[in-house]
């Protein structure tokens, strides 16, 4: 299982988005510029966002992006789900059916896949976890582990690129 990177784009992004006054937004261009990426990659991204309802777009000279609802309702789960879409991680395709005694006949009995629901119930359990941590909480934790003054330049980087 491997999420792609645009999630984790995504995440720096949006933490980044938190301390943006409600009236003003985030270009594209300088997000990706800090984040050392493409425009058009970060777009695609943003675009993604917007769709589910976890950004909104502000046109305009001044415009950009800005988070749609509060950093304590946007989970880590939305984000992944907004990015990589809501297809179950596995895909069972019924192999079992394939198996000697369901091609000769012998065994009609309908069953459901254990390996399946095993996989299905652990997926459960993560979609849960992420659910659980907000960007409020990677905000608080930021605070946290990153040096006061690194926290202190990146907002100073966005506020001044608003300008």
């Amino acid at each position: 299982m491997q999420y792609s990177v645009g999630v984790e784009y995504a995440l720096h992004c949006l933490v980044y988005l938190i301390d943006v006054p409600s009236k003003e937004s985030v270009g594209i261009k300088d997000l990706a510029e800090f984040q050392g990426l493409s425009e058009t990659f970060l777009s695609k991204v943003f675009g993604k966002l917007s769709k589910a309802g976890i950004v909104s777009s502000v046109s305009g000279v001044k415009g950009g992006y800005r988070l749609s609802k509060s950093p304590e309702d946007i989970s880590f789960w939305d984000v992944v789900e907004a990015v990589e879409g809501p297809k179950p991680i596995f895909q069972c395709k019924n192999i079992k059916d394939n198996g000697y005694l369901y091609r000769e006949g012998s065994c009609s009995a309908p069953s459901s896949c254990s390996i399946n629901l095993v996989m299905l119930a652990a997926e459960e359990k993560m979609r849960d976890y992420l659910r659980g941590k907000t960007l409020s909480w990677l905000n608080e934790e930021l605070e946290r582990v990153l040096p006061q003054k690194t926290r202190e330049d990146t907002r100073k980087y966005f506020s001044k690129s608003n300008i």
